[in-house]
């Protein structure tokens, strides 16, 4: 068993930090943490330079590596800003259905649009009453003719206001289970009865679109049917196996950014006449930190190698989902905390990424979803 990464691996975690590091400013950070702005121009360098499109085979016009790169670089972009990082890699969301389930053709036009274009992609599945209970989704997607008509809203979406096609799940029929019947359609936001709208006031990463769309007799072709109708469901749990680790590796990022904040901090605040890292207190909770980033960080990384052999583990998903969630908030708690007062206010980042924090164990399925799915495939349904 080898931990080492490859040179190639070495050079894109390298490339990533430096990126991240020289685009992702304080300034531009504040700004758009503040006015709740989308960094378009750091998107689109992102795009150029491949970061976003690292997981698109080359053919579509990616750099056609796998997940475990994917990782890579998700860990160093948010290390240093969670928002713009989630705004960066996040332009091409919900395109692993694509890659997965798409006809050769929708691959042509819809990847292409994204790696030529700067096109940018969404995937639609939540509503105000089918979050963790996907099954419950009220959206219709029904056949009439040639074509499907699609009505429905979806809430917390991102890159909703902002993306140029979605890949909504609607229902098609009443199966036999409530998760029967479900369906991916790709909706361009150009088409007639699609409206975004987005959401603002949000806790944290507020660089990164999230908003509301509401699909009033929306018309697709047969061409625009991911995979086979009524088979939905089953592609969004395999698509969660390949994006959950990913999530982690996101939660990683923003622990240890959060952790070399705090380790930067003990080192110059002084009290009692000494830096309080010089204190046991301070230095047991700084080894208590450290030691969860790094077994958050082997999870994430099993979880991502699993799925870039050809093998995912949901289990392994959700773990490293789970368990890197718990810690990005673990540790940015304890990076306020050791900021004291100063932890609490604006003019720090620790704030920021104690905010950006706790999405990271809700969205892509909330910790208690994960633990349900671990649960399950250890003892079976009982």
């Amino acid at each position: 068993m080898d931990f080492k990464l490859t040179p190639e691996q070495e050079d894109i975690k390298k490339a990533a930090r430096e990126f991240a590091e020289k685009e992702f400013t304080p300034e531009i950070m504040e700004e758009c943490d503040r006015e709740e702005k989308y960094p378009k121009d750091i998107v689109t360098k992102a795009r150029d330079l491949g970061f976003s499109t690292v997981k698109i085979p080359e053919e579509y016009g990616g750099m056609g590596l796998s997940l475990f790169e994917e990782v890579l670089v998700t860990e160093e972009f948010y290390r240093v800003s969670p928002g713009i990082g989630n705004a960066c890699l996040s332009s091409t969301f919900g395109t692993e259905l694509l890659i997965l389930f798409g006809s050769e053709e929708q691959k042509e036009k819809y990847l292409g649009w994204v790696t030529e274009k700067h096109g940018i992609s969404a995937m639609a599945t939540t509503e105000s009453e089918a979050g963790s209970d996907v099954a419950n989704v009220k959206t219709k997607i029904v056949k009439e003719g040639d074509e499907w008509v699609i009505n429905g809203t979806k809430t917390f979406i991102t890159n909703g206001s902002i993306c140029d096609f979605a890949l909504i799940l609607g229902r098609t029929y009443e199966g036999e289970k409530r998760h029967h019947g479900l369906t991916f359609a790709i909706v361009e936001s150009k088409s007639k009865g699609f409206k975004a709208t987005k959401i603002r006031n949000k806790m944290g990463l507020r660089a990164s679109d999230t908003a509301e769309i509401v699909l009033k007799d929306v018309r697709v072709g047969e061409e625009n049917i991911l995979g086979e109708p009524g088979k939905g469901f089953y592609y969004m749990m395999e698509f969660f196996n390949h994006t959950r680790p990913r999530v982690a590796a996101q939660a990683v990022g923003i622990a240890q950014g959060a952790f070399e904040l705090a380790m930067n901090y003990v080192k110059q605040r002084k009290q009692f006449g000494q830096p309080i890292a010089a204190f046991q207190h301070t230095q047991f909770k700084i080894a208590e930190m450290a030691t969860r980033i790094q077994a958050a960080r082997l999870l994430a990384y099993q979880a991502a190698w699993h799925c870039s052999i050809g093998d995912p583990r949901p289990e392994l998903s959700s773990m490293a989902k789970c368990f890197a969630g718990e810690t990005a908030v673990y540790v940015a708690d304890w990076c306020v905390q050791l900021h004291g007062g100063y932890g609490y206010i604006g003019e720090y980042p620790a704030e920021r990424f104690y905010r950006d924090a706790k999405l990271m164990e809700i969205y892509e399925g909330t910790k208690e979803i994960q633990k349900l799915v671990i649960a399950r495939r250890i003892l079976g349904r009982v």
